[in-house]
């Protein structure tokens, strides 16, 4: 491996080009090669951070450490595999495939070929989900609201996996529970797809949680709350917000609330996620969200959609 780790950013639209811009500001990291389907796109980005651009993986004959790929969903698998059969490790932006059958296909090739599978489950890295991580404990019921407004991207898949994933993916490290029952209803309001979601699950701990995304409100929120017991920790996602109170019981004497907030760091999510890649490329580790889980969190949600087809 070089001194500055080689990635190439494969798909560099809206989100695909502030991953290009945090690498290729990494003290340790060369942009060695931006790739986009429009030439002309791949080549202003290239121009804007210094590296070549290329219109296919194809034209990319240098040698590679890593790449990240943020192309539409329906092309991880395809463009995913063709980078691990070079032997080079891939952060793959969620949802991790366009099926679960897709994601375990990235899972087994990856594990078979001895390269590092990373998903951008973003919000894993937010510095107030850090802050709140070891206040949840044994939550009981835990409320998620994920609510944009209308986009220009993502309109090819259900708000529930791009939007919602987010919160399923953190649901399921956080309380560490399978989901045993899901009722859930969506609606397809602006375009073909599910525009609004809500879903109640039920997990084998006995925590239920209630989770609604909308990629069409007036306002944008981001937040979720835990309730646990004798403490609640709140998170707003977008502000990097945490509260956390907690019922503190006397000695004889009447109990008292105590809490408040949190001091978080701010710091863009993004470039914590990079960073966490970069350094499980050079440590030969694994990533803080794996090829499998990204398969799990795609599983859930898969669902979560199947659930609102039948009660629907």
């Amino acid at each position: 491996m070089t001194a500055r780790l080689r990635v190439a950013v494969v798909g560099v639209g809206h989100l695909g080009q502030h991953h290009a811009r945090i690498l290729a500001a990494m003290p340790d990291v060369e942009l060695a090669a931006v790739v986009d389907i429009k030439r002309e796109r791949a080549e202003e980005i290239g121009a804007r951070y210094g590296a070549p651009a290329f219109a296919s993986m194809d034209g990319v004959s240098m040698p590679l450490d890593a790449a990240v790929v943020a192309v539409p969903t329906v092309d991880h698998l395809s463009v995913s595999a063709a980078i691990i059969e070079r032997g080079t490790a891939v952060l793959v932006e969620k949802p991790v495939a366009a099926s679960v059958e897709e994601a375990e296909r990235l899972v087994q090739l990856a594990a078979a070929r001895g390269v590092l599978l990373a998903v951008g489950h973003t919000e894993r890295f937010n510095p107030a989900v850090a802050a709140a991580w070891p206040l949840v404990a044994a939550p009981r019921f835990v409320e998620i609201h994920r609510l944009g407004t209308f986009p220009e991207r993502s309109l090819d898949i259900d708000v529930i996996f791009d939007l919602m994933i987010h919160d399923l993916d953190l649901l399921s490290a956080l309380v560490g529970s399978e989901v045993t029952s899901i009722e859930a209803v969506g609606v397809n309001v602006l375009t073909p797809r599910i525009d609004i979601a809500n879903a109640r699950l039920r997990f084998a701990s006995g925590c239920i949680a209630n989770l609604t995304a909308s990629r069409i409100s007036r306002d944008r929120v981001r937040k979720a709350r835990f309730f646990q017991r004798e403490s609640y920790v709140s998170i707003d996602f977008a502000a990097q917000d945490v509260e956390v109170y907690r019922l503190v019981r006397q000695n004889g004497g009447r109990p008292s609330i105590e809490g408040g907030r949190l001091e978080v760091q701010q710091e863009e999510p993004l470039r914590r996620e990079l960073d966490d890649f970069v350094a499980a490329v050079r440590e030969r580790r694994a990533p803080a969200v794996s090829g499998g889980a990204g398969r799990d969190a795609l599983a859930l949600a898969t669902r979560i959609a199947d659930a609102m087809a039948t009660q629907g």
